[in-house]
C-alpha cells in the first residue's frame, strides 16, 4: 500500500510528539518560543513546533482531523494540479505552519513567558482548503453530530474562533487556527488560478448551488 503525504505527516508528527513527551530537551528545542526567533534567529521553530503537542489528546485531535481531511484534499489537488498535486499539498501544509504562527510571532516576539506548539494551524489550513474545494461535505465539531455542510460550518467555526481569540484566556492559540484556515483557502484560490487556471471560487459557488438544489432548499 502506497503511503499518502498525509499518512507520512501523521507518522512523523506522532513519533516526534511521543518522543517529546518523555524528553524535555526535545520539547524545549522544538517549541515555538518567539524570543528565540527574534533574538537567536531560530526560524526553524515556526515549523518544528508543529511536530510536538501538549498531550495525547491534543495530538489525537490534530492528527485525526488531518487524517480525515488530508486524503480528500490530496485527491482534489491531484485533479487541479495533476502530477504536482502531492508537492503542492505538502507545500501548503509546511507553509501553513509558518503563516499561521506569523501573527503570533509579531504579537509575542518579546514575550519571554509565551510558548506555542502543535500542528493546529497547518491542520486548519488543510481542513479549510478541503471545505472550499468540497463545500457540500458534511462535518461536525470533532466529527460529532450534528453534521452540517462545510460551507456553513466554516464561517461558524471561524467566527467562534475569532470571538475566543479576542476574549483571550486559556492555553489554545486560536489565532493559529484562524490564520491557518485563511491561508489554506488563499493558497488554493491563488495557486489554482496561477498554475492551473482553475477558478476555485466559481467552482465553490456552483457546488453550493448544487448542494442546495439536491437538498431542495432552492
Amino acid at each position: 500500500m502506497q503511503l499518502t503525504i498525509t499518512s507520512i505527516i501523521v507518522i512523523v508528527t506522532v513519533l516526534v510528539s511521543l518522543g517529546a513527551f518523555n524528553n524535555a530537551k526535545i520539547y524545549e528545542d522544538l517549541i515555538f518560543y518567539p524570543p528565540a526567533v527574534s533574538r537567536r534567529n531560530q526560524w526553524y521553530r515556526f515549523f518544528s513546533a508543529g511536530l510536538i503537542h501538549a498531550d495525547g489528546i491534543h495530538l489525537f485531535f490534530n492528527m485525526f482531523s488531518l487524517y480525515m481531511f488530508g486524503p480528500l484534499v490530496e485527491r482534489e489537488f491531484a485533479l487541479i494540479f495533476g502530477t504536482t498535486g502531492k508537492a503542492m499539498y505538502l507545500l501548503m501544509y509546511v507553509a501553513a505552519l509558518f503563516f499561521s504562527l506569523l501573527p503570533t510571532y509579531i504579537k509575542h516576539r518579546t514575550s519571554y513567558h509565551y510558548r506555542s506548539l502543535g500542528a493546529s494551524g497547518a491542520v486548519s489550513g488543510v481542513i479549510f482548503a478541503g471545505l472550499l474545494l468540497t463545500p457540500g461535505v458534511e462535518v461536525g465539531l470533532f466529527f460529532i453530530p450534528p453534521f452540517i455542510p462545510g460551507f456553513i460550518f466554516a464561517p461558524l467555526f471561524l467566527g467562534f474562533s475569532i470571538y475566543l481569540d479576542r476574549r483571550g484566556g486559556g492555553n489554545i492559540n486560536h489565532s493559529a487556527h484562524i490564520f491557518g484556515a485563511v491561508f489554506g483557502m488563499l493558497f488554493v484560490v491563488v495557486l489554482a488560478k496561477l498554475i492551473a487556471d482553475v477558478n476555485v471560487l466559481q467552482s465553490f459557488v456552483q457546488k453550493v448551488e448544487q448542494y442546495l438544489a439536491y437538498k431542495g432548499w432552492m
